[in-house]
């Protein structure tokens, strides 16, 4: 025991010889067995080397372990781990080298190779040829990636003597055989070429013609931009065509000469519209149609919307209701309206996509428009969309809009409305509801069997085939005709089988577009494609040996879809009989959407939100949470 000296000096320990013993046996009865007679070892004179072994023993293990642990196991620091464990380990780690990781590390450096594409079929390869119709009609200045080599420069002092036209109105694209350009068909195939891109921008993509048909439609919208003042906000005229003829006239022009647009050495009036909401409510659509799908080029996008906006407040002008074409005689016996309330309904709703202003989408949905519009009437004529008639068109994106977006009050009541027409426009598609009379090879006769019947054609594809995929992209297997349901299917077989009759599926076995197929008319009504392009400037009356001849065309005017057939399925191929052969911008605009729709090499269905890019939020945010509570 240790005892303290409180009062000083040094600490002195005493010990009682019988007390030392006791403790001793003591601390002996709390050792271990193991230790203890290594202890009993020390008190009677064990050497250094029993205390080593003493050491040893605090262990709890014999002393050959340590020498097998020193053979067997390796001490990793913070593990023991079995030499015989380590080895598999390591060896196993080679042989997965070798089997998983070697394989990855030459496929990686090995030359990449993109998988192959599906093969094209036939309504890929046929809108390739359909979108090459539109460089053969341009006018202006060509580009130097010119893809028809028999044309040229044309048109170049074409408005030359407006004052208010910087360069004249040059540009923009012929709208048939004849050189005329007709402003009202041109901004309608520009709306329906950027339609289809909006709706199916991947498939262009993938049918690497995207930046081919964009180009095709700036062209098309630069030169529309250039018919009225679009750097104003309110404007009072736009010009509406150039070139043309009036009936019963002798003087040279467009429809008296033939000569390419190379050769025109005759005059070309401009026609002027003081007042006009079709024209301009449909150059309103184009311009709308475009931006989006140029929304990733801002600067022109906006240009695009403000043009846009512009005419479209020329349109609505109470003072500018009438048609453009009323009595003006360039115009009334070619491209007559019989209406503006459609394209009313139709520039709205491209405005709202365009630019998510509430405003657009409540005139588009007011009820005096399709009232005034006959949206509701539910006759042929109105169920079949042309460069006259846009109501079936509009009122299926405004179904669009219901179906996606479900916007709800104010718009539910008109849009139900809209829906419920627009599924009795596709059911007046249908044979089996004999809306529509049918030649015997299966052409629908969309327009009462009148000439040129495949631009209604291929239109009514165009939006069965599109009907068809918006339901699909929401999960809508059909609809019913009257008390018959009639699945997607069926419009999409309607569809194809129109567009299969056109590229050769008739009795005739004949492609009614050119340069598709084997078999296809080689006598187009044209004025380029059927004059040589051998350097030779033919007069006015000198192409006519060219218009008479009864030879194919020197040149072949790729993907030109013509007039068609008659209600017989009987054509004829000659040159001088337009109806039949004639090929037109607002057809071709519309074989092409069709195409693009119908095509499955680049994949299936519609894009279902790039339309609404600019569609703000229908309702609103859901408010934060409240703060939490403090006492």
């Amino acid at each position: 025991m240790l005892n303290p000296n409180v009062w000083g000096g040094s600490f002195e320990v005493h010990r009682d010889p019988w007390e030392d013993e006791e403790e001793e046996k003591r601390k002996d009865s709390d050792w271990d067995r193991a230790s203890l007679l290594h202890h009993q070892q020390r008190l009677h004179g064990g050497d250094h080397q029993r205390l080593d072994e003493i050491q040893q023993s605090w262990l709890l293990a014999p002393q050959d372990f340590q020498k097998n642990k020193k053979k067997k196991y390796i001490d990793l620091g913070c593990i023991i781990c079995s030499r015989k464990a380590v080895k598999w380990t390591l060896w196993s780690l080679v042989i997965a080298f070798f089997v998983i990781a070697f394989p990855i590390i030459v496929a990686k450096s090995l030359p990449k190779h993109k998988s192959l594409p599906l093969p094209p079929d036939n309504y890929s390869i046929a809108m390739h040829k359909a979108l090459l119709f539109f460089d053969a009609q341009k006018s202006g200045r060509l580009p130097k990636d010119n893809r028809i080599s028999w044309r040229g420069n044309s048109g170049l002092s074409d408005g030359a003597n407006l004052t208010d036209v910087k360069g004249g109105l040059v540009g923009g694209y012929y709208d048939s055989g004849e050189n005329t350009k007709y402003h009202f068909p041109m901004a309608f195939a520009m709306t329906m070429l950027s339609w289809s891109v909006v709706e199916y921008p991947q498939k262009y993509r993938d049918l690497n013609e995207y930046d081919h048909v964009r180009d095709l439609i700036k062209w098309g919208t630069d030169y529309l931009l250039l018919t009225f003042n679009s750097s104003a906000t309110k404007i009072d005229k736009i010009y509406s065509q150039v070139g043309g003829a009036l009936n019963n006239s002798n003087a040279p022009n467009d429809y008296n000469c033939w000569e390419r647009p190379e050769d025109m050495d005759y005059d070309r009036p401009v026609q002027t519209a003081y007042a006009g909401p079709d024209l301009a409510g449909e150059m309103a659509a184009a311009f709308a149609a475009a931006s989006i799908v140029f929304q990733d080029n801002p600067a022109y996008s906006k240009k695009l919307i403000k043009g846009a906006e512009t005419v479209f407040s020329f349109a609505r002008d109470p003072g500018k209701r009438s048609r453009y074409s009323s009595g003006n005689p360039w115009i009334e016996p070619y491209y007559n309206s019989t209406g503006y309330y459609d394209e009313y309904m139709w520039g709205a709703t491209w405005l709202y996509y365009a630019t998510g202003k509430t405003g657009y989408a409540a005139l588009a949905t007011v009820p005096g428009i399709p009232r005034n519009a006959k949206a509701f009437q539910m006759n042929a004529n109105t169920s079949v969309l042309s460069w006259n008639n846009k109501l079936p068109a509009a009122m299926l994106l405004l179904t669009r809009f219901r179906m996606f977006l479900n916007p709800g009050y104010p718009f539910e009541q008109t849009l139900i409305q809209y829906q419920n027409v627009t599924g009795l426009n596709m059911c007046s598609y249908l044979e089996k509801f004999q809306v529509f009379n049918w030649t015997k090879g299966g052409l629908a006769q969309l327009n009462n069997g009148g000439s040129d019947p495949l631009q209604y054609v291929v239109n009514a594809a165009f939006l069965a085939n599109l009907f068809a995929d918006y339901m699909n992209a929401t999960g809508v297997p059909g609809f019913y005709c009257g008390p018959y349901y009639v699945p997607a299917s069926s419009l999409r077989s309607f569809a194809k089988s129109q567009i299969d009759y056109i590229l050769g599926k008739n009795p005739l076995k004949l492609s009614y577009v050119v340069g598709y197929g084997s078999k296809y008319p080689a006598r187009v009504h044209h004025r380029a494609a059927s004059t040589p392009y051998n350097g030779v400037k033919y007069s006015c009356t000198g192409g006519y040996r060219w218009r008479d001849s009864t030879q194919p065309n020197p040149n072949t005017i790729t993907g030109a879809m013509v007039g068609g057939p008659d209600r017989s399925d009987h054509f004829l191929d000659n040159r001088r009989l337009s109806g039949y052969t004639e090929p037109t911008m607002a057809g071709n605009a519309g074989l092409v959407a069709a195409l693009v729709s119908l095509t499955g090499t680049g994949g299936y269905g519609v894009d279902r939100n790039n339309i609404f890019s600019a569609v703000p939020p229908l309702y609103p945010p859901t408010p934060p949470p409240p703060p939490p509570w403090k006492p």
